[in-house]
């Protein structure tokens, strides 16, 4: 009886958890995209609306489409795809348009403005899961035939501007290029850079809504700046950002996301007839380079690479081999390293699957954004790329975990890992959380999803 019990609250928490996670992407909707948060993100990101329109696809196609072109509403001539596009203007964020005046560089566009850096580029797998599971294959297809020239454009942007060596490797040149903030394998690049120490709490909009123990720091905060203000007064030119960057960082991330689109593109291209074989050989480029000079057997991981030291990063981070797992950048053997490193020790009685930074690293901090919270993102990739090496247990159980932390704590940005004082940390109404999780359950229980 009690076992039936439980049962029934756990179905009543999912089924409250799906109406919720609608409402959220319903009212971060602004007539054409989604903010990711009301309180603390109100433009559009990048990488952010690859994951909300995924889960937008399951109960609204047409915003779900809507969402991918928005983005290319503020692609640059030059093919870069900035990681937030200004469509509205708000004081709610720092730094704005104002700051990056990224409209002032001849690739950009006047209107509408952005920032001018990238993020990972998730789009071109998130278009083939579209693709997939569209009603309407006509239109598809013809979203996809104006589209695949665009990200062609975007990836060849990358590779010719952002991998000096023709390694099939990218650079990111900020930290949030990566996605992945405050992650302790920038920060000895960032604390390389010297600054005059001032405080920024006055100007700096997160810290109104936000607990400041969640968010980066005071001095990563002028890192950041600083890096900003270097791409200005070099006009956005990367071989002139080049030159004095202090920050070019190769980021298994970024390039594990790449190699992924890459690959889902050249299939989306064979599929419309018309194959773009470079898809196909920056992929299979980017593969290679990342196993031989990011993979790392001391740490069972795939380390950064720093190009101001011509040296890799000794910082392990769970983030690096989620996503490797989700591009199938691993042999065997290695993802079994992974799992036998990362996995079977892993203390499942006291932590959720999977800490962004290891929970026994002496940087690890369970409520500081990417310094060790669990994000929903993530482990939506780590789930698929577990499978993917026919290792369902831990799938089986980042799959419960991810949906457990969502359904008894909220819908919110990140969530602190350990049992004990779990938490939504961040913003709640966060909008990829709640599209993810309409895409889990859509694909791990074939739950049909409707507004």
């Amino acid at each position: 009886m009690k076992v039936n019990l439980t049962k029934r609250k756990r179905v009543a928490r999912k089924s409250k958890r799906i109406s919720e996670a609608i409402d959220v992407l319903d009212s971060n909707w602004k007539d054409g995209y989604t903010v990711p948060s009301p309180y603390l993100y109100p433009f559009q990101w990048l990488w952010d609306s690859g994951f909300i329109a995924l889960g937008l696809s399951h109960y609204d196609e047409e915003r779900a489409w809507s969402e991918i072109e928005y983005l290319f509403k503020g692609q640059w001539e030059n093919g870069l795809i900035p990681h937030i596009i200004f469509h509205k203007e708000s004081d709610l964020y720092f730094p704005g348009p104002d700051i990056w005046q990224a409209h002032h560089q001849s690739h950009a566009l006047d209107i509408p403005k952005s920032s001018g850096i990238v993020q990972p580029p998730v789009i071109g797998f998130i278009l083939e899961e579209m693709y997939k599971s569209a009603t309407d294959k006509k239109a598809a297809r013809e979203k996809l035939l104006e589209w695949i020239p665009k990200l062609y454009r975007f990836h060849s942007y990358l590779y010719k501007e952002r991998d000096p060596n023709n390694e099939g490797l990218v650079y990111i040149r900020h930290n949030w290029e990566s996605g992945l903030d405050n992650s302790p394998m920038w920060d000895e690049a960032l604390n390389a850079i010297k600054i005059e120490d001032k405080d920024l709490s006055s100007i700096r909009k997160d810290l109104a809504n936000i607990d400041a123990s969640n968010r980066p720091t005071n001095s990563e905060y002028q890192r950041y700046l600083w890096l900003v203000d270097h791409f200005k007064k070099n006009n956005y030119i990367e071989y002139e950002i080049q030159k004095e960057c202090p920050f070019l960082i190769q980021d298994p991330v970024t390039n594990a996301l790449l190699i992924k689109s890459n690959y889902a593109l050249f299939r989306l291209s064979v599929e419309l007839g018309d194959p773009i074989d470079e898809f196909e050989f920056w992929a299979e480029s980017g593969k290679k380079a990342m196993n031989s000079k990011l993979w790392s057997s001391e740490y069972s991981n795939y380390l950064g690479y720093n190009l101001i030291s011509d040296t890799l990063i000794e910082e392990s981070v769970n983030t690096s081999f989620m996503a490797a797992l989700y591009a199938q950048i691993p042999s065997k053997s290695q993802a079994q390293e992974i799992v036998h490193a990362h996995l079977i020790p892993f203390d499942l009685e006291n932590f959720y699957l999977m800490p962004s930074t290891p929970y026994y690293s002496e940087k690890f901090d369970p409520k500081r954004y990417w310094r060790g919270p669990v994000w929903v993102n993530m482990n939506w990739m780590f789930m698929q790329g577990l499978q993917s090496y026919e290792y369902e247990f831990w799938a089986d159980q980042v799959r419960q975990d991810t949906f457990e932390l969502i359904e008894q704590f909220g819908i919110y940005e990140y969530y602190h890992p350990k049992k004990s004082e779990t938490e939504g940390c961040g913003s709640s109404h966060f909008s990829w959380t709640a599209a993810l999780f309409l895409d889990l359950l859509h694909r791990t229980e074939r739950v049909n999803i409707h507004s």
